[in-house]
């Protein structure tokens, strides 16, 4: 997949820029998206929320009135929760929303997302913008310039400080690492502008972990060590060598030894 490099006037640069197949251009699964965008946003929630329980309210334990002769129905304590002022019946309590998403679904949904864009044609690799102080005039001709309008995310290589300055007080724009960029923000972003300098991180954090082989089988397991050859190298002295290519020993041969004499036999 090539895409074509812009400028920041939103000329043709004359080059492209070749994207992995492998990556960019695989089918979306919008589950993996699903799962990793309520992640984030399960993550944001404080879990904070309380209210006070029957037993929590500061109110009086007496009985409000007799039982029977009043006309009105039966009531014990002001804590209770069919009254103004009460405690509340199965209220919130503070508890986390956190949620566990693996690192390959989390890498599949950010793939997806970015797919979704490509396809939509919004998703655009523009030049990198070098700037020696914060001018936002700067990155809002960038923008006006590609015909960029509403929610937009720039991508840039690693931490840029003084461009994220200079984007920080343009409304709907937002500065990210393209390492770094989560799911969540690639979904809410219009536009996305990619840093040309930034391709190749984006990549390398999108790509997929490889796998081991076992005898030619692709496997997600380290290979056990009964497994791993134990062929003696010739080349190689500190090599394992089998107990069956252990050479043997030899035997030293038996000597004759000469008799000893009739008369030196003792008692």
């Amino acid at each position: 997949m090539k895409l074509t490099v812009y400028t920041k006037d939103g000329a043709e640069a004359g080059r492209q820029v070749e994207l992995d197949d492998a990556i960019f251009g695989l089918e979306p699964n919008d589950h993996a998206i699903w799962l990793d965008v309520r992640a984030i946003q399960a993550h944001k929630r404080q879990g904070t929320h309380k209210t006070k329980e029957r037993s929590e309210v500061s109110k009086s334990r007496r009985k409000l009135y007799r039982q029977k002769g009043t006309g009105n129905s039966r009531a014990g304590d002001a804590k209770s929760p069919l009254r103004k002022g009460g405690g509340t019946i199965f209220g919130p309590r503070p508890h986390e929303y956190k949620m566990r998403i693996n690192q390959k679904t989390k890498q599949l949904a950010r793939r997806s997302a970015i797919k979704y864009k490509l396809d939509g044609d919004a998703f655009r690799i523009v030049e990198t913008m070098t700037l020696d102080a914060p001018k936002t005039r700067e990155v809002a001709g960038m923008l006006k310039g590609n015909g960029i309008a509403g929610k937009a995310l720039v991508l840039t290589n690693g931490i840029d400080d003084v461009f994220f300055r200079s984007a920080r007080n343009l409304p709907g724009v937002t500065v990210c690492p393209a390492d770094q960029a989560s799911t969540l923000d690639l979904m809410n972003a219009k536009t996305i502008l990619l840093q040309e300098g930034a391709v190749e991180a984006l990549t390398e954090a999108l790509r997929p972990v490889g796998k081991a082989t076992v005898d030619g089988a692709d496997t997600d397991l380290p290979v056990p060590m009964d497994q791993a050859p134990t062929t003696a190298n010739p080349e190689a002295p500190d090599a394992p060598v089998t107990e069956a290519e252990t050479p043997a020993t030899e035997a030293p041969e038996a000597t004759d030894t000469p008799d000893a004499p009739e008369g030196d036999e003792t008692a």
